[in-house]
């Protein structure tokens, strides 16, 4: 799996938005025809996602929320969003 750079702008493609699920109680990703399940740590990282901030800036950011090592927080984030950019539901 190719890594996104930290330079790279994460957007929603349309039609997929941040959602939460009255019924799962637990926050998701709706896209067309789909639900995508979030654990409370992609919940924190997509709750950022705004096509204005870069992969770097939301790495900085969680790092210090959450008194983290920036090296693994970043590590972690560009992880998840190049699964997320692999199943079409983000875009750079």
């Amino acid at each position: 799996m190719l890594l996104p750079e930290l330079e790279h702008v994460p957007a929603f493609r349309p039609g997929v938005r941040l959602h939460y699920d009255k019924v799962r109680q637990q926050w998701v990703l709706l896209a067309p025809e789909r639900v995508v399940e979030l654990d409370p740590i992609a919940h924190a990282i997509l709750e950022r996602v705004d096509a204005q901030r870069s992969l770097g800036e939301i790495s900085e950011a969680l790092a210090a929320e959450y008194d983290a090592p920036l090296e693994q927080v970043s590590q972690d984030i560009r992880e998840l969003m190049a699964d997320l950019h692999g199943k079409r539901l983000l875009r750079w």
